[in-house]
């Protein structure tokens, strides 16, 4: 049954990314995965539910910490920033959260969501909570774990949460999503670098 499952997320990922969110058809999907419909219907009730899976793979091939129930310091499924302290892992989550959000699957994911996401708000809704949600439950966690020690006043940490991906995402996304020129290793850095110290500032000056 796991196998099954497995072969059929697989198949719906390919068929999403290849023909998008609307014309991907599930009695197709099926038929990639090696399986009957009855099958498929009986891992996945909805087409919608079955996205919400792709989703989670996606997440939890390259997203480190994304396979955790909760985040915490003793969870051992967290990324490795996890357990230092501000001035470093917010770079590191930086570099983390640009290289995931440029590979190219997490790229043909939200090129499927922005193409088919008003025909389909559950769409939009399924990659919130999927994607962006675990990102930014992870990072306020994270804020909330340091904010006594650290001395910050923080008002809305998921609100921190999306200004820090807002930076991130500001100087390389749009482009790449357009099929334009990936950043190198060096840029990603020094991007991360900025964007931390960014959100630092407005941390310890209680602006988040």
């Amino acid at each position: 049954m796991t196998r099954k499952r497995a072969q059929i997320v697989e198949a719906a990922l390919k068929a999403f990314l290849n023909h998008g969110y609307a014309e991907s058809s599930v009695n197709k999907i099926a038929d990639a995965a090696g399986v009957s419909i009855k099958t498929l219907y009986r891992h996945f009730e909805t087409k919608d539910e079955l996205f919400s899976a792709v989703m989670q793979l996606a997440c939890s091939r390259r997203l480190p910490g994304a396979e955790g129930s909760e985040s915490g310091p003793d969870n051992a499924a967290d990324p490795a920033w996890y357990a230092e302290r501000p001035q470093v892992a917010l770079v590191l989550a930086g570099e983390d959260y640009l290289r995931h959000a440029l590979s190219e699957e997490q790229l043909a994911i939200y090129r499927v969501v922005t193409r088919d996401g008003h025909r389909f708000p559950e769409l939009r809704q399924r990659y919130r909570k999927e994607i962006v949600g675990h990102q930014a439950v992870l990072f306020a966690t994270y804020i909330g774990r340091w904010q006594p020690s650290m001395g910050w006043t923080v008002a809305d940490k998921y609100g921190a949460a999306a200004a820090f991906g807002g930076l991130l995402k500001a100087a390389f996304f749009d482009d790449a999503v357009q099929g334009g020129r990936k950043p190198t290793e060096e840029e990603i850095s020094q991007c991360a670098r900025r964007a931390a110290a960014c959100v630092l500032n407005l941390l310890e000056a209680g602006l988040l």
